[in-house]
């Protein structure tokens, strides 16, 4: 099992592949398993850093609330670790979020930016309290509750279906401390509009056709702060567009690291 410390804790992380450095960051609540598509396809050409958000997977969780900023520390951190001076760097909805702080942070270490099924926007109020009660949930019953919330939304594959019982098995991996601190840290986090705005740097935006968490619309809203930004809309697909179509993310996400 590959391990870094990083802030004191104990962080899994796979690092697969050769040739351009890819860092990807999964969605909440899931692990690092939700990108065994694109690796098993795409790791002959590319080499694949992909850790376990702390408190999901094999990662030990912190304390407090995990911050998109602590997770981009974190990346960071891991990148120090292996010598990797620069990065595409791309996420999956917090993944995503956390893709922007990194970029915030230190934005001469990203060499391209994937964004999949996220947004670039803050939690308006009712989303934090939203966030907050599914976090006092999560501590007081366990994953049930978040699965039974989000199933419906992350695929538009029935729930008992082989990609539905993958994810509810990557859930489950999340400790009930990860999964709270999470939603705590995704209600703190800033708006990124500004950050997107002032990137030169290429960039891929993905969403899937049915993803009614972050549809379309938050898709072309970064799409139109990037300058030449391209957008895939990956048909049917939800949430969790690497996972149900991954065949068709692989092939938008090969050609857009091919070009760099």
């Amino acid at each position: 099992m590959q391990t870094v410390t990083v802030d004191g804790l104990s962080l899994h992380y796979r690092d697969v592949g050769q040739g351009l450095a890819v860092l990807l960051l999964h969605a909440f609540p899931l692990n690092g398993d939700a990108f065994d598509a694109q690796v098993k396809a795409l790791s002959g050409r590319y080499r694949f850093i992909i850790p376990d958000i702390r408190g999901f997977g094999q990662s030990m969780p912190g304390e407090g609330p995990t911050e998109m900023s602590r997770i981009a520390s974190d990346a960071l951190g891991l990148l120090d670790a292996l010598n990797i001076d620069r990065a595409v760097v791309g996420g999956v909805s917090m993944g995503g979020y956390a893709a922007m702080a990194l970029l915030r942070e230190d934005a001469g270490r990203v060499a391209g930016l994937v964004l999949m099924d996220t947004q670039c926007t803050a939690d308006d109020d009712a989303g934090k309290a939203r966030r907050e009660a599914s976090a006092k949930e999560a501590l007081e019953k366990g994953a049930d509750p978040v699965i039974q919330a989000l199933m419906p939304k992350l695929i538009s594959s029935p729930p008992d279906s082989p990609v539905g019982r993958v994810v509810e098995a990557q859930i489950r991996t999340a400790s009930r401390q990860g999964i709270a601190a999470a939603q705590r840290g995704m209600a703190l986090r800033p708006d990124s509009k500004d950050i997107l705005a002032r990137y030169a740097g290429p960039a891929l935006v993905v969403v899937g056709e049915h993803d009614a968490i972050t549809p379309l619309e938050k898709a072309k809203q970064m799409v139109d702060l990037i300058s030449g930004a391209k957008l895939e809309v990956i048909p049917g697909a939800a949430h969790l567009s690497n996972q149900e179509q991954p065949e068709k993310v692989n092939a938008a996400l090969d050609a857009f690291l091919a070009a760099l």
